[in-house]
């Protein structure tokens, strides 16, 4: 059986499926152009990830100036106009409208202008000359546009929705009130401060995301996603079910280099999905589980979503501890999915993968082993204390030395021999001449040591070496998936703008927990527990439900960013330490991917399916049991998240016990299957005794569990009378 993905059929999906990958088709001139663009955005990301960012200002500038220009040259203002052939012509140079041009160089001038003058910043600010208003009007209304053209409108409405509110603050009611601003004001803010367009958002993208987002287009390229289909086969192929197991499996390896929900759907899937449904499952249930463990994807180390990111600026946190608090709700996570799957193949008799239908995964690893070698040197550097785009660069510069340096070719490989190996020792020993992050001397000859090692493994490598072009194409194709995310980044610094110049983050968290208060005052005579904990429940409900509303049409990344600025403080004022609000507000915002109405990992799911997408949204909530319970038990009981400072192993492996168990009774009793199929009554009864193992400690775990005992004997005893049936 191949493993090798459709490329071809994959970008189509994303297109079809992700606002982000809706590419204008362009004459030859525009092509050519904006070829040179992607690939000196790549380089410049990639030189100074491993020599030195540059000023903060300017390395953000660069980057919007070039992300920004970009989008208005392979975005189209109307996606139906340029859907076919480009149209050439002197009002169309290279295919792309004079207006679009005219936009191009607003985007640049108005993204470079403020770097230009940042000696005079501190005098500016508060004081804006009329062209720093001008410029930050510019600015804002080229960020609005290229956010409607990437992302739709939904980002663009809440957006301006914000501002509006900037200027209406005197009108306001109640504690919502605040003096309100002028145009020249909220631009001065939104453009020459750290707190608008140049904030936090930017920065995270233009020196973490853009790096992880190439290095893992490149390890792609080079076979590391085969490999991981592989092991995954290998794992999961020959059991119950074998396809849906393998899904899970390889949208986990997946997820830890992609990051991306519609991406994994659409590469594991082209796979997986056909190999479900001749299986036995239905379309909208194969989809289902795709979508579901495609999601986990943001959610997996090390490379997580951009959101994992803005938590290490946010929190003031090192990566590596965002990565050890990710692992254990990664995992369940996966767990939930891979319950209900297994219930599903035993309730519908379904066999695994019999060795025929099944690739040779030995011959895979004898032939890829070596691009693990680039994700294991890049969570080394992660843990060796380096800076994640340090890290990735690691990363990136392996791939394209494991890529270039292979023993099947058709000529002698000696230029790339060389230009690697004297990368390398440039690397190794010319570090200490050069600006930026370095580390110790021993650590950078022994990591110089171990690529040279790894040089020569490579050499004894079978497999097909790659071309210079292939490398350079997989600098373009991440360079493309990083535009979208970039106005992302630009339009959420507007919101984060208005939000500290009005000071209304902390009127948004009151609102919300008095909300939750008048909601514990209506249910606390009919419930067990104290105000606080009946309050903090609430609070975290109306909060999973906006994340989720918000989440309908806007990305994961946006959706994070404007929950941590207006939602999180709620948490905050409840005591809950600032990570695990973060974490709770960002796994509700991964969990919009196959929310209805607008889920679009589902819905890319479904069409390789040929499934009705509303059905297969559901399935893939449904099938998302452990993404909506587990925030909930990591915030009663931080312990699970490993890193806090009240963490002891007595409480992390009852709260652990608890979600497993929990997760187990929900996951049979929505597929009507444990031992034996289920009646009514027993699915009923089951999900009645799942409840208590949500709660933390021993007693609600022994309760659970003591509660279930009567399904579990029932089941049993079903179990043997069936098993005795099958002999006779």
């Amino acid at each position: 059986m191949s493993l090798e993905v459709d490329r071809a059929k994959a970008a189509e999906l994303e297109r079809e499926f992700d606002a982000e990958m809706r590419f204008r088709p362009l004459g030859i001139s525009g092509t050519w152009i904006v070829t040179a663009l992607l690939l000196a955005l790549s380089m410049f990301h990639f030189y100074t990830a491993g020599f030195g960012l540059l000023r903060e200002q300017t390395h953000r500038g660069v980057h919007m100036a070039l992300v920004l220009g970009l989008i208005f040259l392979v975005f189209a203002a109307n996606r139906r106009s340029d859907a076919t052939s480009p149209a050439i012509g002197w009002w169309r140079p290279g295919g792309v409208p004079l207006y679009d041009w005219v936009l191009f160089a607003a985007a640049v001038v108005s993204s470079l202008y403020l770097p230009s003058i940042f000696h005079e910043i501190a005098f500016k600010t508060g004081n804006p000359d009329p062209l720093d208003v001008v410029m930050g009007t510019t600015l804002t209304l080229v960020v609005l546009e290229a956010t409607r053209r990437t992302m739709g409108w939904a980002l663009v409405i809440i957006t301006l929705s914000f501002v509006a509110y900037a200027f209406a603050g005197p009108w306001m009611p109640g504690i919502l009130v605040h003096p309100g601003t002028t145009w020249s004001q909220l631009a001065d803010h939104l453009y020459l401060t750290s707190q608008g367009i140049y904030g936090i958002p930017i920065g995270v993208v233009a020196t973490y995301v853009f790096h992880f987002v190439l290095f893992g287009v490149v390890a792609m390229r080079i076979g590391l996603g085969r490999l991981f289909l592989a092991l995954a086969m290998a794992v999961a192929g020959r059991f119950a079910g074998g396809p849906a197991k393998v899904a899970i499996f390889g949208s986990a390896l997946f997820g830890m280099i992609s990051g991306s929900s519609v991406a994994n759907a659409v590469t594991v899937g082209s796979l997986t999905i056909p190999m479900m449904k001749k299986l036995g499952y239905r379309p909208h249930f194969a989809a289902g589980v795709e979508a579901t463990a495609s999601t986990g994807g943001q959610i997996t180390p090390p490379v997580m979503g951009a959101a994992a990111f803005l938590m290490v600026e946010f929190l003031e946190l090192p990566y590596q501890t965002i990565i050890l608090a990710a692992i254990v709700p990664a995992f369940l996570h996966f767990f939930g999915v891979f319950i209900q799957v297994h219930f599903e193949a035993k309730r519908l008799g379904l066999r695994g993968l019999t060795p025929e239908e099944m690739p040779d995964w030995r011959a895979v690893l004898k032939a890829d082993w070596v691009t693990l070698i680039p994700l294991a040197a890049l969570i080394w550097k992660i843990f060796d204390g380096s800076t994640p785009y340090l890290a990735a660069f690691w990363g990136i510069f392996l791939c394209i030395a494991i890529g270039l340096i292979r023993s099947e070719r058709q000529r002698t490989p000696t230029v790339e021999i060389l230009l690697v190996v004297a990368w390398a020792a440039l690397l190794t020993f010319g570090r200490g001449m050069l600006p930026g992050e370095f580390g110790d001397w021993f650590g950078e000859i022994c990591f110089g040591l171990f690529a040279a090692l790894c040089v020569t493994l490579w050499w004894l490598n079978p497999a097909p070496a790659l071309h210079w072009r292939d490398i350079a194409d997989a600098f373009v194709i991440g360079a493309k998936y990083a535009l979208a995310v970039g106005a992302a980044a630009a339009a959420i610094g507007v919101i984060i703008g208005v939000v500290t110049l009005t000071g209304t983050a902390l009127k948004f968290a009151t609102i919300i927990v008095n909300v939750a208060n008048d909601a514990t005052l209506m249910v606390q005579a009919w419930l067990p527990f104290d105000k606080a904990t009946l309050v903090k429940f609430f609070t975290l409900v109306m909060t999973g439900i906006v994340c989720i509303l918000m989440g309908c049409g806007v990305p994961t990344t946006a959706t994070y960013i404007i929950m941590v600025t207006i939602a999180a403080p709620a948490l905050g004022l409840l005591g809950v330490a600032p990570i695990v609000a973060h974490f709770f507000v960002f796994y509700y915002g991964v969990l919009a991917d196959v929310t209805p109405p607008v889920a679009v990992a589902a819905y890319a799911a479904a069409s390789m399916a040929g499934a009705d997408p509303f059905k297969t949204g559901n399935t893939a909530f449904r099938l998302a049991l452990a993404k909506v319970l587990v925030p909930f038990i990591f915030v009663f009981s931080p312990a699970l998240l490993l890193v806090v400072p009240e963490f002891n192993w007595l409480d992390f492996l009852l709260t652990f016990a608890g979600c497993i168990v929990s997760i187990t009774f929900f996951g049979a009793a929505l597929s009507a299957y444990f031992l034996a199929p289920m009646a009514i009554w027993e699915r009923l009864w089951l999900a009645v005794a799942a409840v208590p193992a949500m709660a933390t400690g021993a007693t609600p775990l022994l309760a659970s569990l003591g509660l279930g005992l009567p399904v579990l004997g029932h089941q049993l005893w079903l179990m043997r009378r069936r098993a005795h049936a099958a002999e006779g």
